[in-house]
């Protein structure tokens, strides 16, 4: 979502024939524009063309009656009629506001992870390069390691032993003979 506080409001002048116009494009426009240009995060505003009065929250709530009707709703029987009890109660003016914030807390986190989406796309492999480094430096930890139990304990039993390289063989044999023998 992007901020729409930047830019001016765009003018949208609603016919007695209850057509909309929108002043900018010099265009007539349905209710599906108006949620497009919404959702593109433009800020809009509705006005009566004889009366001047403000329709815009009324046109926006229309809107969101009309997505309501489609696929999986928002605003369940539930909600709406908790919503409905909150009006001309002492606690009406606070459920908007909570609302406000936690809507905008929302698209603060959905812009978020929709960054990090893009991040993700742009350097796909960027997770899995970093796992498979860490990966080789781990593998290359236990090879020293390795190495190091083993290539000294064979290293100090071939500078010990005789240049005859059969002889620790026999010496093994001897030992198993002996032991059969025990």
């Amino acid at each position: 979502m992007r901020s729409s506080s930047m830019r001016p409001e765009r003018l949208i002048r609603k016919y007695s024939n209850r057509r909309l116009y929108d002043t900018s494009d010099s265009r007539h426009v349905t209710l599906d524009d108006l949620r497009q240009l919404v959702l593109a995060g433009e800020k809009i505003k509705v006005v009566d063309d004889k009366s001047g009065k403000d329709l815009t929250r009324a046109v926006l709530l229309q809107i969101i009656a009309e997505q309501e009707q489609f696929g999986s709703p928002v605003l369940g029987c539930d909600l709406l009629e908790m919503i409905i009890r909150f009006y001309g109660g002492p606690m009406q003016a606070m459920l908007g506001r909570y609302l406000e914030q936690a809507f905008t807390s929302m698209a603060q986190q959905q812009e978020a992870m929709q960054s990090e989406m893009v991040k993700a796309l742009q350097t796909p492999f960027a997770p899995l390069a970093e796992l498979a480094r860490k990966n080789m430096e781990i593998w290359e930890t236990l090879q020293a390691a390795t190495r190091n139990a083993f290539g000294a304990g064979a290293t100090q039993t071939s500078g010990a032993a005789s240049p005859d390289k059969d002889e620790p063989k026999s010496g093994q044999e001897g030992k198993k003979s002996g032991q059969e023998g025990k």
